[in-house]
């Protein structure tokens, strides 16, 4: 199984180059390299500026992979191991992701004349949460993915609460963004999403840090 995942995510994150590569000749020399928050773009560049993103972002996916399938070397909590499986998956949308978001830049810079859909990349990171919320339940108390905060680091049952708890807001508020900010407008999109994010941050934050206080008193 992990043979077959690796060998996926080389497949997947060679797309947005390989996909470059058949296009190279029919590009224009300038093409858009920034937009703004409406996705008008803003600047342009050399064609090669988008051969070095794609490179880029391939290295960053391929990267984000790899450490997050080797994290049980470094790791020097005891459930190491068990969360192996769990960070290749994660690991795995991250790379998918990545990948969509490569080609989807390659897209808008080559039809620079039209505007890039925010709307799309706010979307596609609100679905990403919602499928890292689906392991954040049965994730195991590590030093590098979840809610690493000093309560739950330092008390199993604290991180298995925390964990329970944003797993299922992380899924229903990732979809809920997802469907939203499909049908707002960009720029309330954006502001929807920033907020989003904090709160699906601050809400366990602060579930941690009262479980904390609760069996502090109690104990």
């Amino acid at each position: 199984m992990n043979k077959l995942l690796t060998k996926l995510v080389w497949l997947i994150a060679l797309v947005p180059g390989i996909w470059l590569a058949l296009i190279w000749k029919n590009i224009p020399e300038k093409v858009a390299m920034h937009f703004d928050i409406n996705g008008v773009p803003d600047r342009f560049g050399q064609k090669s500026e988008l051969a070095v993103l794609t490179g880029i972002l391939l290295l960053v996916s391929i990267g984000v992979f790899y450490l997050m399938a080797n994290i049980n070397r470094i790791d020097p909590k005891r459930y190491a191991l068990d969360n192996t499986t769990r960070f290749r998956k994660i690991g795995f949308a991250v790379t998918v992701f990545m990948s969509a978001l490569s080609c989807f830049i390659i897209y808008s810079s080559v039809n620079g004349g039209s505007k890039m859909d925010v709307n799309i990349i706010l979307a596609g990171v609100s679905l990403l949460l919602a499928v890292i919320g689906n392991y954040l339940p049965n994730l195991k108390p590590n030093y590098f993915a979840g809610m690493r905060l000093p309560w739950t680091l330092e008390n199993p049952d604290n991180w298995k609460a925390t964990h329970a708890m944003a797993g299922k807001i992380w899924f229903a508020g990732g979809v809920l963004l997802c469907i939203l900010c499909f049908l707002l407008p960009p720029q309330p999109a954006t502001i929807l999403f920033i907020t989003g994010v904090l709160i699906l941050v601050i809400i366990p934050s602060v579930f941690s840090w009262r479980y904390y206080q609760k069996n502090k008193k109690a104990g």
